[in-house]
């Protein structure tokens, strides 16, 4: 379980194919605070620790991670936020994440408002319904509020979202560029109340 907000900027330092990929990412957090099997979120998807060393942490990622989550993400050079797994007691800033990816958005476009940046996203039409204004999203692993949602004739939706100057230089989504793909996951109280709707929808026709 995680909150939404990233205590750290990695970078894949290596890939290397083992069936599944075994990525080793370079990190500030301090390893030997860092437990094998220990889960961390890396922008936005939920890996197992399976090794570590003087600044680095290894993953192994599923093809099902792979074909799942925003493309070339995988690759040596690329830049992750992290998140380590919440504890009890600890302070919910964001909002309740769990690091399952529900769809890969584009970005279509990045206009300054104010310090701020008003970035609009593309999304496939079936994630529409668990968005809404003033609702919770999680892009690339950073908990952020939606502040517009269109629907478009092509069934995909469009939503939009202001990225503050903090969250810019703390986070990956200050280098966003148009055409670019990020991991998206829904509110989960949104998925169960669409669940809900869904499975009580016909037991009363």
């Amino acid at each position: 379980m995680f909150t939404g907000i990233v205590s750290d900027v990695g970078e894949i330092v290596s890939v290397e194919d083992r069936g599944d990929r075994r990525v080793r990412i370079r990190t500030a957090y301090d390893p030997s605070t860092i437990d094998l099997g220990a889960s961390i979120a890396c922008s936005g998807v939920c890996l197992t620790v399976v090794g570590t060393g003087t600044d680095w942490f290894d993953v192994d990622v599923s093809a099902e991670s792979v074909r799942r989550s925003a493309r070339d993400m995988w690759a040596a050079g690329c830049r992750l936020n992290l998140e380590r797994a919440l504890k009890l007691g600890d302070e919910l800033g964001g909002h309740i994440v769990t690091g399952h990816v529900d769809g890969v958005a584009t970005v279509l476009s990045i206009c300054p408002e104010g310090e701020s940046h008003r970035v609009g996203f593309a999304i496939d039409g079936s994630l529409a319904p668990f968005l809404a204004p003033k609702g919770s999203v999680t892009v690339d692993g950073v908990s952020l509020t939606v502040n517009e949602v269109t629907d478009q004739a092509d069934g995909t939706t469009h939503f939009a979202i202001n990225i503050i100057p903090h969250t810019q230089s703390v986070t990956t989504l200050g280098a966003l560029a148009p055409g670019q793909s990020v991991n998206i996951e829904i509110d989960v109280l949104a998925r169960y109340l669409q669940r809900m709707e869904a499975y009580r929808g016909p037991r009363n026709v």
